[in-house]
């Protein structure tokens, strides 16, 4: 579906993915909802297991915060596929685009951001527990949306290239009034 679209503003596709986030002992699963015109990240959650709720939490949080997009684009995992998340996304009417199978370069932007947020953060700190990682995560995200700039952005922040261009989601809406 996305093959050939020009994608220019925010809130026109967002995609997902999830990674595996190793600890000083043991490991945690990420999942992240990005806008792939500003590469803001929307939401994400932390697992011990891949189960969907996750990424249904993810999810339901980037539609509450931000409104909708016209097209939500992810890998073929079961996470994703599964009719529970599906769902969320036709009972808000956004068309769904997954990649080709093993074609990760169709959601490069989100792999792109979990080799940043692996080599800036995960692989500095050895992370003993999960409040630990959600600490760390919350503050490299934070770092990430608001104080990192991106070339791809002619130099603004994700956060700044969302508000430039115009979202127009719930969020715009709530940060104006």
């Amino acid at each position: 579906m996305l093959r050939n679209l020009v994608v220019d503003r925010p809130n026109q596709v967002w995609c997902a993915d999830i990674t595996y986030i190793p600890m000083r002992r043991g490991f945690l699963y990420l999942v992240a909802v990005m806008d792939w015109a500003t590469r803001r990240v929307l939401s994400w959650r932390l697992s011990n297991t891949m189960d969907v709720e996750f990424c249904i939490a993810a999810l339901e949080e980037a539609l509450a915060r931000f409104g909708r997009p016209e097209i939500f684009n992810s890998d073929q995992g079961s996470q994703f596929t599964s009719p529970r998340f599906t769902e969320v996304l036709t009972d808000a009417e956004v068309r769904i685009s997954m990649d080709g199978r093993d074609r990760w370069m169709d959601n490069v932007f989100i792999e792109r951001l979990w080799r940043s947020l692996k080599y800036e953060c995960v692989y500095l700190h050895a992370f003993e527990t999960g409040s630990e990682l959600r600490a760390g995560l919350t503050g490299w995200i934070g770092y990430y949306n608001a104080r990192r700039p991106h070339s791809a952005l002619g130099g603004l922040t994700p956060d700044e290239a969302y508000a430039a261009i115009g979202a127009g989601g719930k969020e715009t809406e709530r940060l104006a009034a």
